[in-house]
C-alpha cells in the first residue's frame, strides 16, 4: 500500500526541457510536457493585436512585451503565457523567473476551462499581480485574482494607479 503513495518519477527533467525546442512550445508541469492550445485564427489575431497594443505603448509606459515567453512559475513548472508584459527596467532573462507585470492568456475554442484556470493560477502563485484572460469568440475578458475569475465590466482592463490598460473593443475589432 505504501508504494501507491510514492510520487511518479518525472518523465523529463527541467534542465532537459529547457534545452529542448518544441514546435509549438509546450508547458512543463511537474516533469511532464503539456501541449498548449493555439493556432486558430481568432486566437492568433487577438494575440497579435494585444502584442501590438503593448508594443505601441512601450515607450510611454516604460514596458516590454513578449509573446510566448517561457516563464518559470515554480520550481518544477514552466508556463508560457500568450503575452507577457514587464517593466522596461526589469532584467532580461532567458527564461523568466521574476513575475511579469501582466500575464495574458487567450482562450482557444478547445481549451477546457478547468485547465485554463490551472494555468492562470500558476501565474498568481508565482506572484503575477495582473492575470488576464481574453475570449476572442465571446469578445469578453476576465481577470483572475485570489478572489477568483471575474468578468471585466467595461471597455478596458487596466492596472490600478497606472496608465497601463488594454482597450478591449480595439483589440476585438481586429477580428472584423
Amino acid at each position: 500500500m505504501a508504494a501507491a503513495t510514492q510520487p511518479v518519477p518525472a518523465l523529463l527533467s527541467l534542465e532537459e526541457y529547457l534545452r529542448t525546442s518544441y514546435h509549438p512550445d509546450c508547458d512543463f508541469v511537474d516533469g511532464h510536457i503539456e501541449e498548449r492550445k493555439m493556432g486558430e485564427l481568432e486566437h492568433s489575431t487577438v494575440q497579435i493585436a494585444v502584442g501590438a497594443w503593448f508594443f505601441n505603448h512601450r515607450a510611454e509606459w516604460q514596458i516590454r512585451v513578449a509573446s510566448e515567453y517561457r516563464t518559470r512559475v515554480s520550481e518544477f513548472r514552466v508556463r508560457i503565457p500568450d503575452i507577457s508584459v514587464f517593466l522596461h527596467a526589469d532584467a532580461a532573462e532567458r527564461v523568466r523567473t521574476t513575475p511579469p507585470l501582466i500575464a495574458i492568456e487567450i482562450l482557444s475554442p478547445d481549451d477546457p476551462m478547468n485547465r485554463v484556470i490551472k494555468r492562470l493560477e500558476d501565474f498568481l502563485r508565482m506572484g503575477v499581480k495582473n492575470v488576464w484572460l481574453l475570449d476572442p469568440i465571446e469578445r469578453v475578458a476576465y481577470t483572475l485574482t485570489v478572489e477568483g475569475l471575474r468578468l471585466v465590466d467595461g471597455a478596458r482592463i487596466s492596472i490600478p494607479d497606472s496608465p497601463i490598460s488594454l482597450d478591449l473593443p480595439e483589440i476585438f475589432s481586429a477580428l472584423d
